[in-house]
């Protein structure tokens, strides 16, 4: 499959857009894009699908394929050779948990924006040179971090990602986070559209 050209500015404004960013990391293909239609149900569009998934190159193909209208991109993107399935297989953006600048260099000659991860501030900002950056683990600093860091660098894009609870989205994005990133709290059973409108109170 050949990925149509994607733009990187036009992948952050649908992050904006859409402010959360689910964060698939389950443990099958078939739970993963049972998921997806949640998901969409509830729309929210733009998913993240992790490389520690089994079969996750598969996952994004299939996507991309039966939901042409997804936004998805690669998570935990950590190698070269992840990136280079990534853009192989049609991921729209890919994510990292850390800075990994073989990976932005392999992915230089593509359209495909990758959002690096980092938790000090030289980490973030540095990150954020390049677009958007991810806060990681977000929890662990909180939401004074991110306002430490948008304190100094009031124009840089940050999503932190990492132990937030659905609940506290809503928070994150006053502070100023450019969208956020969740897991498990987002994704699990029950009315996914009825849970991210009471947490953002749509």
């Amino acid at each position: 499959m050949t990925p149509a050209p994607v733009i990187a500015e036009t992948v952050y404004e649908r992050m904006h857009r859409v402010r959360l960013i689910p964060v698939i990391r389950v443990q099958d293909g078939r739970t993963a894009l049972e998921l997806v239609h949640r998901l969409l149900a509830a729309k929210l569009d733009v998913i993240e699908v992790t490389t520690t998934i089994d079969g996750w190159d598969t996952i994004i193909e299939t996507i991309r394929d039966k939901d042409p209208e997804v936004c998805v991109g690669a998570g935990t993107v950590t190698t070269p050779s992840f990136a280079a399935r990534a853009v192989e297989v049609g991921a729209q953006f890919c994510v990292s948990p850390c800075l990994v600048p073989d990976v932005r260099k392999t992915l230089a000659a593509s359209d495909i924006p990758l959002m690096e991860g980092g938790l000090t501030p030289a980490e973030v900002l540095g990150a954020a040179t390049h677009g958007v950056a991810k806060l990681f683990p977000a929890h662990v600093g909180g939401v004074s971090y991110l306002r430490s860091l948008l304190a100094v660098a009031p124009h840089a894009r940050i999503m932190p990602t990492g132990g937030i609870p659905l609940a506290s989205a809503a928070e994150w994005l006053a502070a100023g986070a450019f969208a956020v990133g969740i897991g498990s709290d987002l994704t699990a059973p029950g009315d996914i559209a009825a849970r991210v409108a009471e947490a953002l109170d749509r």
